[in-house]
C-alpha cells in the first residue's frame, strides 16, 4: 500500500468523539459497583468537570470555525459542523447516563449508608424547613443580589460556569410576567448539612435559595424558579506577535474569558417553557446547546462530598507515597546523583526529592545557577519558595514561567511577578509556542570543575498533582545531558540553537522527526527479519504522521502495543494495516500521565520518556523534551512498568475494531490492577534492601 493510500479518512477516528469515549470510560468507574461509593461519586464529579473544559475549549473552537465559514475536514473526514452535530448527540447521551448513574445508583446507595441527600426543597419536612429558612436569612440573604429585568435594567451579564436561579415574577398590581435572576454565591458552601441525630441530611444551596425566592421580590408573586447554568467560550485568542507585553495581554484576555459566547445552557428538566424561551433568546443559544437536566446542575460538587467525615469505610484508604531509601540515607543530594542516575516513579514514590533537589541547590554555597521551566505549580508551591530563596542567596536563577498554561494563566502571572521581585530572571515563554517541557538545571562548582545536575520529568513541578498523577522523573549528572540542558535554556532565553544534541530531542524542531525515525527503524528491522517491537504509553494519539508511521510499521510485521489514556485517532484490527497494533486505556485511582516509549531495536532496546504526547500541538507547537533512560537497571525498571500496565486486567479497557472500548476478558487470568501493584512494590522495595523485581503478580519473563 503506498503512502497516499494511508491518508484515507476511514483509517482514522475523530479526535473529539474519541475524547468523549475517554470521558465515558471515566464514567464507567462511577458506574463500577466494585468501587467504594465515595470513589464513584468522585469519578462522576470528574466526568462533569472534564465535560465543562471540553465545551469551553474544544466545542468553542469548533463553533468559531463554523462561524468563520471554515469547512476543512479533519483527520477522520468531518467538517467542523459535522463534528459539532456528532458531539451534541454524543454529549446529550453521556449527560443522560451521568444522571441515570446519580439518580438510580448513587442516591439510593447514599440513603442506605445513612446519607439523606435531598435533591429538591419540596422534600423537606417541617422541622427541616424551619432550619433552612433560618439558615437562608442568617447566612445567604445578605450575600444575594437579585437582578430584575425590565426596560431600565437589561438582561444581566452572567459569568462563565456560574450557577444562577431564573424566575418569572408577577407584579401584584400589574398583569404579565417579568424575568429575574439570582446568582448562587460561590463564597458559600454549595452543600448544606441539616442537623439530624439519626442520619446525615444534605441539601444544595440553590434549593434553599429557590425555596426563599419570594423574600427577594416582596412586591411580586413568584410564578416559577429554576436553576440554570451557562458555559462560555473560554478559548483565549492571543495575538503574540502584536502584543507589546505578553503578560498584560494575557491578563486582558483572561477577563474576556468570563464573557465569551454562550455555547451551552443547562436547565432543570421541568423548567417552565416561558422561562426557557427567555433564556434561549437572551443568551442566543440553539436547541442542541440546551441540556435539560434530571437532577442537580454541575455534578462537580460531588467532589466536595468526599470531605464528609465519618464515612471512611466508603472510601479507599489514601495512599501515602514512599520516600525512596536512597534519600533516607546520609549525604547530600548531589553526592547521591553522582553515584548513579536516580529514577522516580510518582505518585508511588514521593515527590519530595525533587523539591529537596531545588531547595538544597538554593542553599548550597557551591551552587552557582539554577534554571527551571514551570508550566503548572501548586497553590503554595515549595519550589517557587526555593527558587526565590536561591535568588536572595545570590545565585543566578532563570525561570521560564509558561503564561499560556490553560486555566493556570492567572495563577502563573502571580508566581512570575513574585519570582521577579525576589531577583529571578523570568522568561514568559516563546512567541507562538507553549513551553511544556519539564527540566531543571543546577550548575555547581566542585573540586574537579563545574558540574551540571539535571532533573527531567514527564509531569509538572506541582507537589499537589504529584500525589494524583503517574509520572516519571530522572535525576542525572551525565555530562552529555548537562550539555544539552544548557543548550535548552540558552535557546529559551536567547536566540541560540545548538548544532547538534547529545541525548535530548526537542520539539518543535527535532522531536517529531526523531519519533518518525525510531518508528521507521523498527519497520526496517522487521522487513530485514530482525527483532522489532514498539510499546508506547501516552495520554493522547492524534498526530496523523505518527499514526501513518505506526500503520506502516504494523504492515511490516512490527508488534505495536499502545497504552493510550485518552484520545486515540488510530484504528486497530484493520486488515492488512493495523492487525499488529493493540491499544489499551487505563483509568484508575491515579491519572495516568507518564509518557514512556520502548523500541526493540533488533535486540539493543532503547527506552525513552517525554513531556510530549503524540499530538500535533505537542510535536509542532510546543517546546517539549524526549530523554533516554540508559542505565541498565533503570531500563529494566521501565520495562517492568510497561509490562505491568500491559498485564492489567482490572482497570484496563481494550480498543476494539469498531472503535469501542471493552474491559479485559478475565477468564482464566489472575486479577491484576497495575496501580495497586506499583503501590505495593514501592512499599516493599523501599522497606527492604533488594532490587525491584516482578513478584507474584507477573512472571519473570517478559509478557508477550
Amino acid at each position: 500500500m503506498d503512502k497516499k493510500e494511508l491518508t484515507r479518512h476511514e483509517y482514522y477516528s475523530n479526535r473529539e468523539l474519541s475524547w468523549l469515549a475517554f470521558n465515558e470510560r471515566v464514567l464507567g468507574e462511577a458506574r463500577d459497583k466494585t468501587n467504594p461509593l465515595f470513589e464513584r461519586l468522585k469519578f462522576l464529579a470528574i466526568t462533569a468537570s472534564n465535560l465543562d473544559e471540553f465545551f469551553m475549549i474544544r466545542v468553542a473552537s469548533l463553533k468559531d470555525m463554523v462561524n468563520a465559514g471554515y469547512k476543512k475536514k479533519d483527520i477522520a473526514g468531518m467538517t467542523p459542523q459535522e463534528q459539532l452535530d456528532a458531539i451534541h448527540e454524543a454529549t446529550h447521551a453521556q449527560v443522560a447516563l451521568q444522571y441515570s448513574t446519580f439518580n438510580r445508583s448513587l442516591l439510593p446507595l447514599l440513603s442506605s449508608n445513612g446519607i439523606c441527600f435531598l435533591t429538591e426543597h419540596e422534600q423537606l419536612n417541617a422541622k427541616q424547613q424551619e432550619y433552612v429558612d433560618r439558615y437562608f436569612m442568617e447566612n445567604v440573604y445578605p450575600v444575594l443580589t437579585p437582578m430584575a429585568v425590565d426596560s431600565s435594567r437589561p438582561f444581566p451579564l452572567l459569568r462563565n460556569r456560574s450557577l444562577n436561579i431564573g424566575a418569572l415574577l408577577k407584579n401584584k398590581k400589574k398583569s404579565g410576567a417579568e424575568f429575574a435572576a439570582v446568582q448562587v454565591p460561590t463564597g458559600l458552601s454549595r452543600i448544606v448539612q441539616i442537623p439530624d441525630e439519626e442520619q446525615t441530611v444534605l441539601i444544595l444551596l440553590e434549593e434553599i435559595i429557590e425555596r426563599n425566592m419570594h423574600k427577594l421580590f416582596l412586591n411580586y408573586d413568584v410564578i416559577c424558579a429554576h436553576p440554570f447554568r451557562i458555559m462560555r467560550n473560554a478559548d483565549l485568542t492571543i495575538e503574540e506577535d502584536e502584543a507589546a507585553d505578553l503578560l498584560k495581554e494575557i491578563e486582558k484576555q483572561i477577563k474576556k474569558r468570563q464573557w465569551g459566547e454562550v455555547i451551552r445552557l443547562e436547565v432543570e428538566e421541568n423548567a417552565d417553557k416561558r422561562l426557557l424561551k427567555i433564556l434561549k433568546k437572551e443568551l442566543d443559544i440553539k436547541d442542541e446547546g440546551i441540556y435539560r437536566i434530571n437532577g442537580p446542575l454541575d455534578l462537580s460538587f460531588l467532589m466536595k462530598m468526599y470531605g464528609l467525615k465519618g464515612f471512611d469505610h466508603l472510601k479507599k484508604k489514601p495512599y501515602e507515597p514512599v520516600l525512596p531509601k536512597v534519600f533516607r540515607e546520609e549525604g547530600d543530594i548531589f553526592s547521591k546523583i553522582r553515584q548513579q542516575d536516580i529514577l522516580l516513579h510518582h505518585p508511588y514514590e514521593d515527590f519530595s526529592p525533587v523539591i529537596s533537589f531545588i531547595r538544597e541547590a538554593s542553599r548550597d554555597p557551591d551552587v552557582l545557577a539554577i534554571k527551571q521551566t514551570l508550566y503548572r505549580v501548586s497553590g503554595n508551591s515549595p519550589i517557587i519558595a526555593a527558587l526565590a530563596e536561591a535568588a536572595e542567596n545570590g545565585k543566578q536563577v532563570c525561570v521560564l514561567v509558561e503564561l499560556k498554561a490553560r486555566f493556570d494563566e492567572e495563577h502563573n502571572i502571580v508566581w512570575a511577578r513574585m519570582l521577579e521581585k525576589a531577583g529571578c530572571h523570568v522568561i514568559y515563554g516563546l512567541v507562538g509556542l507553549k513551553t511544556h517541557c519539564k527540566i531543571t538545571l543546577v550548575v555547581r562548582r566542585e573540586e574537579d570543575g563545574i558540574k551540571r545536575y539535571v532533573h527531567l520529568g514527564t509531569g509538572n513541578y506541582n507537589d499537589a498533582t504529584a500525589k494524583l498523577y503517574t509520572d516519571i522523573g530522572l535525576l542525572t549528572c551525565a555530562e552529555p545531558v548537562g550539555e544539552d540542558a544548557t543548550a535548552v535554556f540558552n535557546m529559551l532565553s536567547g536566540y541560540s540553537e545548538p548544532l547538534q544534541w547529545n541525548r535530548l530531542s526537542l520539539a518543535p524542531l527535532w522531536l517529531k522527526d526523531r519519533f518518525l525515525e525510531l518508528i521507521g527503524r523498527e519497520e526496517k528491522n522487521a522487513l530485514a527479519g530482525k527483532s522489532a517491537g514498539i510499546i508506547a504509553k501516552i495520554n493522547s494519539l492524534c498526530d496523523k504522521d505518527i499514526i501513518e508511521a505506526l500503520y506502516r510499521a504494523s504492515m511490516a510485521g512490527v508488534q505495536i502495543r499502545l497504552i493510550v489514556r485518552g484520545i486515540c485517532c488510530l484504528k486497530v484490527g484493520m486488515q492488512g494495516i493495523s492487525e499488529n497494533i493493540s491499544v489499551r486505556s487505563i483509568v484508575g485511582d491515579f491519572l495516568e500521565h507518564s509518557r514512556i516509549f520502548y523500541f526493540e531495536n533488533a535486540g539493543a532496546s532503547e527506552v525513552y520518556c517525554a513531556s510530549a504526547d503524540w499530538m500535533p500541538r505537542n510535536l509542532e507547537r510546543r517546546v517539549e523534551i524526549l530523554f533516554p533512560v540508559e542505565e541498565e537497571a533503570l531500563k529494566e525498571r521501565m520495562l517492568h512498568i510497561l509490562d505491568t500496565l500491559l498485564a492489567d486486567t482490572v482497570k484496563a479497557r481494550i480498543l476494539t475494531e469498531d472503535g469501542t472500548y471493552i474491559r479485559v476478558d478475565k477468564r482464566g487470568k489472575i486479577p491484576l490492577c497495575a496501580q495497586e501493584v506499583f503501590c505495593e512494590e514501592a512499599a516493599a522495595f523501599h522497606q527492604q534492601d533488594k532490587e525491584i523485581k516482578s513478584r507474584v503478580f507477573i512472571p519473570e519473563e517478559r509478557i508477550e
